[in-house]
């Protein structure tokens, strides 16, 4: 019986188990087994993740699995990122996972800038601003929990942990906690101490593509499961998408497009400069000694939420096809404002901006989604021509890939195009499941490398394209001077 690889992928709204087989003709399949919901809620004061609930999820996928007729498996784990768990000196948790969207950082960077200085911060570790980043959750932190943990383990270390009794930190993710130092390739202890965390409280540190154990049946006593052979993928989810991204070869940016947008490069040098930190470019480690040089945008976030307000009524199907037929770039938003992370009501988030803008409030449901995908797009095409000047080398990115679940937008993937001026290349809508998987036929020596792997991609799935038709550059500038105005 052919391998089977089992790919969990857990976003910040949904979760899936993959199933994957390599083919004799050099193709790999992908079958979905089981899929379940995610979010966060209110309890003891804060949002929290079901953490519990996301593991026996994972369990009924895996008993799926087996039901399937799969003895025998490799499992790899891959979810959002910066969230962690704390766990007592008998290997419990102590407490449900805080949702980095809660508000307890709220002023928590104001807080640091009172010990350090953001820009010094930067240059140590090349992890953008975000007040929602590990560091900055830590200083929010209850100082006495986290004096009494034992070991922090991030989201899906700990599911791991679970299921294998294995503690690693994977390397990836554990970029994102704007803790590790590029030049030591190690724990900063100068900011471990900021924190009040100690380096003996935070598991080994392996790189991606580590086998991490075997599942124990005995854990699970009443559940009828495959054997299990864990492997420690590129944990974050962001970096197991640009691994199943097909770029090759060509001058290729990306978008890995989901709840969050995240638009990079992949590199293999660390971009510190005054004007990277300026932008709140951020350089997170990917697999195989590479660089996420990206930029996070708010992302599909904001239709999610709208479509949530709206009880669902349309899909996001319908609701691209409403935004086609309104009339286009009648608003310009900062999609990354701070009042779109996690508004009571979304809908009134963009129209009180608008209102506040002096600009036509949206109403409709197609004036809604067209006002986020016109400025998503504008978005994505500001911030290429900027990745473009920070890289310095001069040349020009000349072809974008979207992959994630947004890549399933052809309205939207159609005006990045226009506003960008350059060639869209549109999936896999399933990269970051395709990545975790690549990283373990990567780890089993299916693959030598990455490059080898992502040729595969493009001969396994489809994709749509989408070439840019005129545009006027008039909107863009149009948008640029509405930001800068609304940022003063």
């Amino acid at each position: 019986m052919k391998e089977a690889y089992i790919a969990v992928d857990i976003g910040a709204s949904s979760g899936r188990l993959m199933k994957s087989n390599y083919e004799l003709d050099d193709r790999i399949t992908l079958e979905e087994v089981h899929r379940f919901k995610n979010g966060f809620s209110q309890k003891d004061g804060h949002d929290r993740w079901e953490i519990n609930r996301l593991i026996e999820e994972i369990i009924n996928g895996l008993e799926k699995v087996k039901q399937s007729g799969i003895e025998k498996c490799y499992v790899g784990i891959d979810t959002w990122a910066v969230d962690y768990c704390l766990i007592d000196k008998h290997g419990c948790l102590k407490e449900a996972p805080i949702s980095y969207r809660d508000d307890r950082t709220k002023g928590a960077v104001q807080e640091f800038t009172r010990h350090y200085s953001l820009e010094k911060l930067y240059e140590k570790t090349g992890i953008q601003i975000q007040p929602f980043n590990t560091i900055f959750q830590l200083l929010a932190e209850d100082q006495q929990k986290l004096r009494e943990a034992h070991q922090l383990l991030l989201i899906p270390d700990y599911i791991g942990y679970v299921f294998t009794g294995k503690a690693v930190t994977e390397k990836t993710n554990a970029s994102t906690m704007q803790l590790l130092n590029p030049e030591s390739k190690n724990w900063d202890g100068e900011l471990l101490k900021l924190v009040g965390l100690r380096e003996e409280q935070l598991p080994p540190l392996v790189e991606a593509g580590t086998v991490l154990g075997t599942l124990l049946q005995e854990k699970f006593p009443t559940r009828d499961l495959p054997e299990a052979t864990f492997i420690t993928v590129a944990t974050h989810d962001t970096a197991s998408a640009v691994i199943g991204t097909p770029g090759c070869g060509e001058n290729w940016a990306y978008i890995s497009s989901g709840t969050w947008s995240l638009l990079g490069i992949e590199t293999t040098l660390f971009n510190v400069s005054r004007q990277a930190f300026f932008e709140n470019y951020t350089n997170e480690w990917g697999a195989h000694n590479t660089i996420r040089f990206l930029k996070n945008i708010m992302g599909m976030w904001l239709i999610q939420e709208v479509a949530r307000m709206q009880k669902y009524q349309y899909s996001y199907a319908e609701l691209a096809e409403q935004a086609a037929a309104a009339p286009g770039f009648q608003q310009f938003i900062d999609v990354n404002d701070p009042v779109f992370l996690n508004p009571d009501n979304m809908i009134e988030a963009l129209q009180s901006y608008c209102r506040n803008t002096n600009q036509k409030v949206p109403e409709t449901a197609g004036e809604l989604a067209r006002c986020i995908y016109d400025n998503l797009a504008l978005c994505y095409a500001v911030e290429l021509e900027k990745m473009e000047g920070l890289t310095g080398t001069g040349e020009k990115i000349n072809k974008l890939h979207i992959v994630g679940g947004g890549a399933n937008n052809l309205f939207l993937n159609q005006l990045t195009a226009n506003a960008a001026g350059i060639p869209v290349e549109a999936g896999p809508g399933e990269a970051t499941a395709i990545g975790n998987i690549l990283m373990q036929m990567i780890a089993t020596g299916i693959f030598n490398n990455l490059e080898e792997a992502r040729k595969v991609i493009q001969k396994s799935f489809d994709f749509s394209i989408h070439q840019p038709e005129p545009f006027d550059n008039q909107i863009i500038e149009a948008y640029k001077s509405m930001i800068e105005g609304a940022k003063k």
